[in-house]
């Protein structure tokens, strides 16, 4: 499975090769393609904790994809107690129920 990440300067989404490797030099976990170029003809380098925390992030992320861990859209729609049983609507309390 690929790892997806989110551009730290500009928002957008991409994928990184598997190798995180581009042929002009590694791949960025904190910035896109065209951020990445701009920001290392202005001379700056990516922060190495940044980059720690994006990799992980997006690893933990596709894990928890791979398990099949539900996400916080779906929710547990279970009832909080069981269903009335046959037996429990029959008897004399169905009656009492249905006189007043």
């Amino acid at each position: 499975m690929r790892l997806v990440f989110e551009c730290v300067e500009c928002g957008s989404h991409y994928l990184p090769p598997e190798a995180m490797a581009y042929p002009d030099g590694p791949a960025s976990p904190i910035w896109c393609t065209a951020c990445q170029t701009a920001k290392r003809a202005a001379g700056l380098r990516e922060d190495p904790l940044l980059a720690r925390i994006a990799l992980a992030a997006a690893r933990a992320a596709s894990a928890g994809v791979a398990a099949g861990e539900p996400s916080a859209a779906r929710t547990d729609v279970r009832p909080s107690r069981p269903p009335v049983s046959r037996r429990a609507r029959s008897g004399p309390g169905v009656l009492r129920g249905k006189l007043a």
